[in-house]
């Protein structure tokens, strides 16, 4: 078996060519970073060092490499003769490797097969997304006897790389890739890594509401307090105590919403806590908090989950304590933080509100969050 993976970075490496990998298939990466992609094609091999508890270090070899960009008919080939095509680029990248996909697919032969793909992004039915835009630019009407289209949620923490790493990547040895099983009508290909369900909402929200919203959380109450490393701010008592709260609270939506029993989702979260303190894995508040405009937005990790327990009557106040600390991470360099802090230093509570996290004014999750970035402002236009 062949497969064709968008997004040669440390997650496709790490994480998604690894398992691919152990499952005795050829792998061949496609990006269109020309130093990355260089660089493995000159590479016979490279280590993906699991640190943690059982850690592991596994080679990596026998794979190929691909430049989307400059080599784009060498890409749609790799694509007609594969068996599998996933992603690890970021959600919004997936409308520009769509059309190379859409154009692989056609140029498959009639009799090889539906091709399987799978959009292994950081985001809620991704696949959906980037099946949207290879359907647009798809040229022809046998685009269902060619391909099949299966979400997934994935969840392993890939943090920032030594310096000196090369192609080399470090990981943690906890890892979930859970697809849905529908698509493929009974003919899944075989791969351990892979879990399959039948319904993937569960597993996608209770990735993007426990790890997602910790995570974040953790960040952002870490930076407050200056603490530079995830795995202490997490070690802190106090911020260990905040997060919990929140976790706690998503916990109430995910039993209540998917059935998990209370003991299942605790014992997840505790080892979603444990994960975070893992001492092996040099992860920064500052780059784990990144990004809050897009993290603060409806449906993702904190205005999700506090949006529905809203409507359920459940609480919610930890994981507006959680928002309220993402209204006042400040690092450098990143221009999610200018765009939220401007917004904040010129607006109103209730343009605010509207504009970052897209609640309607009447919905009951409304008034605390409004208080939050009310108190936020105050504090810039005093």
């Amino acid at each position: 078996m062949k497969a064709v993976h968008f997004g040669a970075g440390n997650i496709g490496r790490g994480f998604v060519g690894l398992l691919l990998h152990e499952a005795g298939i050829e792998v061949v990466f496609a990006d269109v970073q020309d130093a990355l992609i260089t660089a493995l094609k000159e590479a016979d091999s490279y280590t993906v060092h699991a640190v943690g508890s059982s850690g592991r270090d596994t080679v990596v070899e026998g794979f190929r490499a691909v430049n989307s960009a400059s080599e784009l008919e060498a890409v749609v080939q790799e694509i007609a003769t594969a068996d599998i095509v996933t992603t690890a680029v970021g959600a919004h990248i997936l409308k520009f490797v769509a059309p190379a996909i859409a154009q692989g697919i056609a140029a498959r032969p009639a009799d090889a097969g539906r091709v399987a793909v799978m959009a292994c992004e950081n985001a809620i039915n991704a696949t959906d997304i980037l099946e949207a835009e290879v359907r647009s630019a798809y040229e022809g009407e046998d685009l269902e006897a060619r391909a099949l289209f299966a979400n997934t949620a994935v969840d392993r923490i890939v943090p920032a790389q030594a310096p000196d790493a090369g192609l080399d990547v470090t990981v943690e040895t906890f890892f979930e890739w859970a697809v849905e099983r529908g698509p493929f009508d009974g003919a899944e290909p075989d791969i351990p890594g892979i879990t399959w369900v039948e319904d993937l909402e569960p597993y996608i929200e209770r990735k993007l509401f426990t790890v997602n919203t910790g995570h974040a959380a953790t960040a952002w109450f870490g930076w407050a307090v200056g603490i530079e490393k995830i795995s202490d701010a997490i070690s802190e008592p106090s911020i260990r105590g905040k997060v919990a709260a929140a976790l706690a609270e998503t916990a109430t939506l995910l039993v209540t919403k998917h059935g998990f029993s209370a003991e299942q989702q605790q014992a997840y979260v505790s080892t979603i806590l444990e994960r975070f303190a893992n001492p092996h894995l040099p992860d920064t508040v500052e780059r784990v908090g990144r990004a809050p405009e897009r993290k603060l937005s409806r449906h993702e990790r904190i205005i999700g989950p506090a949006a529905e327990l809203a409507e359920r009557g459940l609480d919610h106040h930890s994981l507006v304590a959680v928002l309220a600390a993402a209204l006042r991470f400040t690092p450098e360099g990143d221009e999610e933080v200018v765009r939220v802090q401007e917004l904040l230093a010129t607006g109103d509570a209730d343009q605010v509100t509207a504009t970052l996290t897209g609640l309607a004014a009447d919905h009951p999750l409304h008034p605390a969050v409004r208080e939050a970035v009310a108190a936020r402002i105050a504090e810039l236009q005093a």
